[in-house]
């Protein structure tokens, strides 16, 4: 489990395309303190480290987390989000996070706004039941909130802090981000599904 707020940004120094893709990622984190089979959120996909030495670590990816998100696109020199996997009793500063990645979405207006820079993302419509206006959303592992909502799309208002520390200030048109919708979302949207879709003789089936 995660919380959305970015530790790290890691560079990406080699990406080989094996059964598995084996990404190996530097960044500043002190190897004390994390091990083998620690997760890490890596642009919000939940990766395992299989390999760690100084100022570098590895991970694989299956054929699976290549179709449903952004790291087939990875290569030496892209950056990325970074966070470790939240400790029992930490503080929640952001939202609860999963890391699972549940589409890939597309950048539709990048502009400043004030002190803010406001990012349009689309909006994939089988999430788009799980999103409501002020809720939480996870944009390449960062925890945000969602400004404004609309049928296809959604807005963000992303504060200098979040520029500084994340990858996304550099997210122009076109570039695509990994979406994970909000995990009470999810469940309500699912709940809901299966009450709008339960028929008399389902219920009679089932023995009510």
């Amino acid at each position: 489990m995660f919380t959305g707020l970015i530790q790290q940004l890691g560079t990406v120094r080699r990406a080989e395309a094996k059964a598995m893709t084996r990404l190996t990622i530097e960044c500043g984190f002190d190897p004390k303190d994390y091990q083998l089979g620690e997760s890490i959120a890596c642009d919000g996909c939940c990766l395992t480290v299989v390999e760690h030495a100084g100022n570098t670590f590895t991970v694989e990816a299956s054929p699976e987390t290549l179709r449903r998100t952004t790291l087939g696109s990875w290569k030496p020199g892209t950056q990325v989000n970074l966070e470790k996997a939240m400790r029992l009793g930490d503080r929640l500063g952001g939202h609860m996070v999963q890391g699972h990645v549940d589409d890939v979405a597309q950048v539709l207006e990048a502009r400043a706004d004030g002190g803010s820079w406001v990012l349009t993302v689309s909006l994939p419509k089988k999430l788009a039941p799980c999103f409501v206006e002020k809720g939480s959303v996870t944009v390449d592992g960062v925890s945000l909130t969602v400004n404004e909502l609309r049928d296809d799309r959604f807005l963000l208002a992303l504060i200098p802090e979040t520029t500084q520390r994340t990858t996304l200030k550099s997210k122009g048109v076109g570039e695509k981000v990994n979406l994970e919708a909000d995990l009470f979302g999810k469940y309500v949207a699912r709940l809901h599904g299966l009450r709008q879709g339960l028929t008399e003789q389902q219920l009679k089936d089932a023995g009510f």
